[in-house]
Order: structure tokens, then C-alpha cells, then sequence
């Protein structure tokens, strides 16, 4: 069984568009600007023998405000320009419950079973109380990416990072505890 990192899209590896202190995501190719540290973090991650895998809800798509082809277009430039293994989306609105969409583990337990994850040894990176309650359901540690919005957690993290690039330093502390 191998070990992955669960990356939340936009707030964790790219840049939340930041609205009366809220995040919201890009909803256009030319929005999507990737975090500034995100190719170190992932480098550094994937040279540890990580796993890298995104776990994004979308849920404008299946509001049908954004079409799924300029998300697909976006998550293919993510695959280009970093060293990720798989990209896991929700489309689901957010209007009924959903199995896969955050906090819900659908999407991480989807990615485990496809790709041979073991979730105990793995964790769980994001900027929202959804991301941190996902990875607990999935039985991940998580690390939760402050960047200060007006929004509580419902779950406390196992860790709190400033940034990515933090957050892999603590990853990479935390596992080799884990060995």
C-alpha cells in the first residue's frame, strides 16, 4: 500500500480569488494561478515518495454556472506543470448529499481503491472545513492551510501550516514519525 497526499484545489494548491473574506474559486482558465510555492511543495512531496492526488469539489458545475470543459481545461494545466497523480472531482451542487463531494471521503476512498493508497499513513491538505472533516473521514492526518477567512472549522486538524510548502515540511516531519 502506498502513501498519498490529498491536496485541496483552490485556497491549497492555487489561488482562492479572496471576496469579502471568503474564498471562491476560479471560474475561468486565465483565474487559475497556481500557489506560490505549490511546484516546491509538490516536488518535494513526490521526491519523499508521495502519492499526489487532488480532491476538488466543483459545485458550479453541476449548479450549471461553469461548463465541466474549462474545469477539465484548468485541472489538464495542473497536470502539466506539477507532478500530480490523479485529480478526483466532484461535480455534485452541493444541493443533496453526495458521497464524494467534501466533506464527504468519497473521493479520497475512490483514489485509494484505484491507485492502491493506504489512507492511515496518508494525509489530507486543505484551506476549508470540508477538506479537514473529509480527510478525518477517511481516516487521513490532516493539515489545515490557514489563511485566515472568516470561517470556522468544524474539526480540529492534526496540524496547521501558513502555507503549502509548510504544510509538506510537516507532512514530511510527521510521517517519518509514522515509519
Amino acid at each position: 500500500m502506498r502513501r498519498a497526499v490529498f491536496l485541496d484545489r483552490d485556497g491549497t494548491l492555487t489561488r482562492a480569488i479572496i471576496r469579502d473574506g471568503k474564498p471562491y474559486a476560479a471560474v475561468a482558465p486565465e483565474e487559475l494561478q497556481l500557489a506560490e510555492d505549490a511546484v516546491d511543495a509538490c516536488r518535494l512531496l513526490k521526491k519523499a515518495g508521495f502519492l499526489l492526488v487532488v480532491a476538488t469539489n466543483q459545485p458550479d458545475v453541476g449548479r450549471g454556472t461553469l461548463r465541466r470543459e474549462v474545469v477539465e481545461q484548468m485541472h489538464a494545466r495542473l497536470m502539466r506543470e506539477l507532478p500530480l497523480d490523479r485529480i478526483e472531482v466532484s461535480y455534485d451542487s452541493g444541493e443533496s448529499p453526495s458521497e464524494f463531494r467534501k466533506p464527504a471521503p468519497g473521493m479520497l476512498l475512490q483514489a485509494a481503491s484505484v491507485l492502491g493508497i493506504d489512507l492511515k499513513r496518508s494525509f489530507m491538505v486543505g484551506d476549508r472545513w470540508r477538506d479537514i472533516d473529509c480527510g478525518h473521514a477517511a481516516g487521513c492526518t490532516t493539515v489545515f492551510v490557514d489563511h485566515g477567512y472568516r470561517e470556522s472549522l468544524h474539526q480540529n486538524p492534526n496540524y496547521r501550516a501558513k502555507t503549502l510548502l509548510e504544510a509538506a515540511n510537516v507532512i514530511l516531519a510527521a510521517a517519518g514519525q509514522m515509519d
